[in-house]
This record gives C-alpha cells, structure tokens and sequence, in this order.
C-alpha cells in the first residue's frame, strides 16, 4: 500500500523536520521545500513524474509568498491544479485567511497548531481527494452547465469551469441535492469537511469563487442561490 505523499512550502526548517518526524509516524511522507519558487519546481517537474497528494503552503515565504503561490498552483497544467492545498497562515487577520480561500486554498490553519490538528485536516483533504476520484463515471447536466464526477471536471456551455478539488466537491454535492434548502454544515458534511468553528464563514468564501466560474452574472446568481438566515440551494431549472 503506498504511503501518502505531501510537499510542505515552508522557510521555518525547524518547524518542516518536526511536522515531517510527526506525520511519518502516521504512515506520511513529506518533502520540504524552503521558498516558493523551489516548491512550483517540484510541481512542475515532480521527482519520477510522480506528484504529490497534497501541498502544506505556508502563506509569510521568503520571495513570492504563499498567496502568489498558491495562485501559480492552480494556473499549472493538468492535474497538479486540482492538489489540496492547505495554507498556513501566521497572522492573526481573518482576512489573510478569506484571501487564500478565494485564490484557491482548500483550508487554512493558524500558526501556532496543534500537529494532531494539522494531521486532522490533512486527512480530511485526503479523504474528500480519495471518494471524488472513486465516485462512479457520469455527469450532472443543468442546461448548459455539466459536471463530470468521473473526470471531476466542469464546464459551462462547452468551456471549462476552474475550480479548486474543494470547490469541484462543494459543486457536485450540492448539484446531487438540486432544489434542496441545504445549511453550511449540511453542505460541508457532505464533503466530509472538517469539524466546523462555531462561526466558521469559510463557506461563503467557497460559494463565491464557484458563482464566479459557473455564474453568467455572479451578483445575480440562477445556480446557486443563497436562502437569507438558511444557508444555499443549487436550483434545478437553470439558463
């Protein structure tokens, strides 16, 4: 059985050799990289043509930071754009945390953590990685918009939609529940999300970024519709 395999983007090296000695411990594998600029190179030409299964980026990097990584990540061609990418953020501002979001990160993690937390996250992204790549082939079709659960892509009227691996599972989920008035903890259930904060809103950053791919007029959404004091629901007539 192979181990999972992680790339962690991170200048502190202390902190990279203790997360890498913790996660061994729980059957992972973890390459380091100190800057952002080495940490693209490994995506871009991964030792044996083999990619990671998840990227652990810190967002406070020597050269480009975290961010403008985070946004190369998802611009690389074929499947190293669809890799979880958990952040690691150090400063105490929402707002750092809501910018990685909407670049593309799939979770963020203040500094200091926990390691069992950092554990716990990863597995969560793992596991939404591993059911979205067995879900049986076929494809959701909502006038012009599709969604290929096989090939986990999306597109609209024939031009594909880019969605990070989270977004593409928040879609999917919620288009297998068209016409259902859903909350935001019975939507990231459904993706196996992690274990939400009590005013977790992290999820609205999400909703925001797949209006922008799918939505002719994201202001004014016919897809995804948002439900005042409820939550959101994906409609089922569309254009």
């Amino acid at each position: 059985m192979a181990f999972p395999h992680l790339l962690m983007i991170e200048d502190d090296a202390r902190l990279a050799q203790m997360v890498g000695d913790y996660l061994r411990q729980s059957g992972l594998q973890l390459m380091h990289c100190g800057d952002g600029e080495s940490g693209l190179a490994q995506l871009q030409a991964p030792p044996g043509g083999q990619l990671p299964d998840l990227v652990i980026l810190d967002l406070m990097l020597p050269g480009i930071d975290g961010l403008e990584v985070c946004r190369r990540i998802r611009a690389l061609p074929g499947g190293a754009a669809q890799l979880p990418v958990l952040m690691l953020t150090a400063k105490g501002d929402a707002m750092d945390r809501v910018i990685g979001l909407e670049i593309g990160a799939d979770d963020y993690l203040p500094k200091p953590f926990e390691p069992r937390e950092l554990l716990a996250r990863i597995r969560a992204l793992l596991r939404r990685r591993e059911a979205g790549s067995s879900q049986p082939a076929n494809v959701l079709r909502f006038g012009q918009l599709e969604i290929d659960r096989d090939a986990r892509t999306v597109s609209v009227a024939g031009q594909p939609a880019e969605l990070t691996a989270y977004q593409f599972d928040l879609l999917a989920a919620m288009a297998e529940r068209a016409g259902r008035v859903l909350t935001r903890e019975q939507i990231m259930e459904a993706v196996r999300g992690r274990e939400l904060e009590a005013f977790d809103r992290s999820i609205d950053v999400h909703m925001g970024r797949i209006r922008a791919a799918i939505e002719a007029d994201p202001k004014n959404p016919r897809r995804i519709l948002t439900v005042r004091g409820v939550g959101y629901v994906f409609a089922r007539q569309q254009d």
